[in-house]
């Protein structure tokens, strides 16, 4: 970070953690159940990554990429819309990497890959032209399996509870990949309100105070768009999420 770079008070609101700044983009950790941007799926919603950033360093971010309001972690932003066009570019194109960690039900095979194709999905207000496709386009993450546990509870239909902790490397980018694949593979992500399951997601909110997504984006690797040198980002997982894996004796696994 720039030793003139000044934060801003952002009255009253705790700062946003900055991972890695300099004069063309910043890097954010981005809190669990924050949006990144303005968005009809919450008309009511006031708080927004890019405004609070916006405020915070007092001057214009334009977002590279969007991670869901439940995820936490890397999130990357341009200071110019040309430079954060050219980061978006290298999403598109799949050249960056991506790691991130979930707490999913049942315990998943030790390693593989998930190539599963997903139709796109649009919100309410989103508008559909005659020429908008919905064939399903190409989605890949791979996984593997760093810990698991199994609780001596019957949250569901067996007498005991399986959960693991993965590590996903998505290759392409649609929306709600992660969450959506991990469905498919029958293991499905903790705090998943959408895809996940109603009883487990209870369970943890009841006996252990987590009541978020269990999904956060802890590595971002890239190419800076000012002179191609690599950036690689870290993020671990802080709050419940930390909690909870330490509580499950899983920090030394992430």
């Amino acid at each position: 970070m720039p030793d003139n770079a000044v934060d801003r008070d952002i009255g009253g609101e705790p700062p946003l953690p900055v991972l890695y700044r300099d004069t063309q983009i910043v890097v954010i950790d981005k809190p669990a159940n924050l949006l990144v941007h303005r968005s009809e799926i919450d008309r009511h919603e006031t708080r927004f990554a890019i405004q609070l950033l916006r405020d915070q360093i007092g001057q214009k971010v334009w977002p590279a990429h969007r991670l869901d309001r439940g995820t936490s972690g890397v999130l990357l932003f341009g200071l110019s819309p040309e430079i954060a066009g050219a980061l978006g570019r290298q999403f598109a194109a799949g050249t960056i990497g991506k790691r991130y960690l979930a707490v999913v039900r049942g315990h998943p095979p030790a390693s593989g890959s998930i190539d599963h194709p997903l139709t796109r999905q649009r919100d309410d207000y989103e508008f559909q032209g005659e020429l908008c496709s919905q064939e399903a386009q190409p989605a890949l993450t791979h996984f593997r399996r760093l810990a698991t546990i199994e609780l001596p509870v019957a949250v569901d239909r067996y007498p005991s509870s399986r959960y693991a902790l993965l590590e996903l490397n998505p290759e392409s980018g649609r929306k709600h990949q992660l969450r959506r694949h991990l469905k498919h593979l029958a293991h499905p992500i903790i705090g998943d309100a959408t895809y996940g399951k109603g009883r487990h997601n209870r369970f943890f909110a009841e006996q252990f105070g987590c009541r978020r997504l269990l999904l956060a984006c802890t590595q971002l690797s890239f190419s800076h768009p000012a002179d191609g040198r690599t950036l690689t980002v870290d993020a671990p997982p802080g709050g419940e999420f930390a909690a909870l894996l330490e509580r499950f004796g899983w920090s030394a696994a992430q």
